[in-house]
This record gives C-alpha cells, sequence and structure tokens, in this order.
C-alpha cells in the first residue's frame, strides 16, 4: 500500500465492527501484520483471528514506550474520556491521530492528547464491504505525508473525502456517516407498503432488497447523475411517475430528509459534550 511511513507502527483502538472492517481492509492490501498494534480490552474470536493469522500483536493496554506512526482512534465517543489518557504516551513528535468518533472535536482530543497533528474522520458500515466513504478533516499541524498516510489507510474501505472545515464533519456524519441506516429503514418500507399490496412479507422483502441494492449498484458504475437515473426509469403517465408524485411532493421525502439529517448532525454537535 502507498503513502505508508516508517515513523511507528499503526496502533488501532478498538477492533470493534468499525475497528476491525479497517484492520481487515489494511491486511488484504499489503500493509504488513506486524506493523500493526491492536488495542482492545476484548476482541473478539473471529477478529482474534485476524490479528494472529496476520501476525499483529494485540495488547490490552499499550506499552508506555510505544509511540505511534497512526494512532487510529475506533471507539464510541460515549467511552472516549475514559480510553485517552490509557493512549496519550503513544502520541509522538511524529505521531498522526486519526479519530472516527462522532461528535468528538479535536479540541476535545488535544484536550486529553495534547497538540498533535489530528484527522477527524467519518466512515459508514458499508466500510465492512470494501464499499464504505469517508468523510475526512486535517489540522494544519497534519503533514503532506501523514495526510498521503491516512488517505491510503481510510481508502481501503471505499473513497475518502477531505473536507475544508471541521464543522464539515457533523454534516458528513449525517449524510453519509449514518446514511447506511436511512437506506435500510426505506428497503423496510418498501417491504412494508408491498405486503400491504398482498406479497407474501418475505417476498416483499427480497424484491425490496435486491431492487434497492441493484440500484445502488447501477448508480455506482454510471457516469450518470442520479437524477438522470431516476428520469430513465420513468415514463410519461406510467407508474413510477404516479409514485413520484407522491415521493416528490412539497411535503414528502425532501423536506423529511432535511429534517432527519438536521437531527442527526443537532446530535453529533451535542456529543461533542
Amino acid at each position: 500500500m502507498s503513502g505508508l511511513s516508517s515513523s511507528g507502527p499503526i496502533v488501532l483502538v478498538g477492533a470493534g465492527n468499525m475497528g476491525g472492517a479497517m484492520l481487515s481492509g489494511w491486511l488484504k492490501n499489503g500493509v504488513p501484520g506486524a506493523s500493526v498494534v491492536v488495542v482492545d480490552p476484548g476482541p473478539s474470536a473471529q477478529m482474534m483471528a485476524v490479528i494472529s493469522e496476520a501476525g499483529a500483536r494485540h495488547v490490552t493496554a499499550l506499552p508506555a514506550e510505544l509511540k505511534a506512526g497512526v494512532l487510529f482512534l475506533a471507539v464510541k465517543p460515549q467511552v472516549m474520556d475514559a480510553v485517552l489518557p490509557s493512549v496519550k504516551s503513544a502520541v509522538g513528535a511524529d505521531t498522526v491521530v486519526v479519530s472516527v468518533a462522532a461528535g468528538k472535536t479535536l479540541g476535545f482530543l488535544e484536550t486529553h492528547l495534547g497538540e498533535a497533528a489530528m484527522v477527524r474522520a467519518m466512515p459508514n458500515t458499508p466500510a465492512m464491504v470494501g464499499r464504505g466513504v469517508t468523510g475526512a478533516y486535517a489540522n494544519q499541524r497534519v503533514g503532506q505525508n501523514q495526510r498521503d498516510q491516512v488517505h491510503a489507510l481510510l481508502r481501503v474501505s471505499g473513497p475518502v473525502e477531505w473536507v475544508p472545515l471541521e464543522s464539515d464533519i457533523d454534516a458528513v456524519t449525517a449524510l453519509s456517516g449514518s446514511g447506511p441506516a436511512y437506506v435500510f429503514y426505506l428497503v423496510e418500507c418498501m417491504a412494508e407498503a408491498g405486503r400491504k399490496l398482498g406479497l407474501q412479507a418475505d417476498l416483499a422483502m427480497r424484491l425490496a432488497r435486491e431492487t434497492v441494492a441493484g440500484a445502488g449498484e447501477l448508480l455506482h458504475q454510471s457516469p450518470d447523475d442520479a437524477s438522470k437515473l431516476r428520469q430513465n426509469v420513468t415514463s410519461p403517465g406510467g407508474t413510477t411517475a404516479a409514485a413520484l408524485s407522491v415521493l416528490m411532493a412539497d411535503d414528502a421525502m425532501q423536506p423529511l430528509f432535511d429534517k432527519a439529517l438536521s437531527a442527526a448532525r443537532k446530535r453529533a454537535e451535542e456529543l461533542a459534550g
């Protein structure tokens, strides 16, 4: 993998769903297991097998003398206060800190870790299948080589979009970070609507799942905008147009999503504490 340096090991704090997905992606894309230290008090048996097979190092607490090249914080925001003091010793002069915790600002991290090169990143759960997208913000202490290194590590799970303002990360969290849940709920709603039209519930769910998955793949592969793809499906006066006349009404989906994403961003701001 390009963009990696020899400034120290990659220290991954937290090997749950997101941290584990990142670790698996790194290992599959050429990061040597021996260059990774995983800090987690109780990783799953499956994750321990990944760590062991790759030759990575697992510890429940960081050795005091270890200095990280990249300190990757993949723990829930609610436990950051408890975790950060125990990893402060790993932050050296050449360390870049990467946090994927929603809402936790760089100012919050500096309170616990001191001044350092820091990146706030917001991936999403499709990272677990290599199809995520990540928004990222770097402070002014992050050098170009460090930024390239972080980009390479984040890129294993999908595209990385760098934003110019730290406050943009809360909007990224609301849109793409939480976004997969909105799509999964869309599938639930479509399946339930199909059931109410008389389809068997399991058939309606299969049709809804495959429709959304297929539409997502078409969107992924096509160079056309989403609006163009929508128009391609919509014949004037046809069945799709009849449905869209409801979904695109002035009081329908757009204002609902406006309200939903605003609520998510507000919650991200609240998590900053």
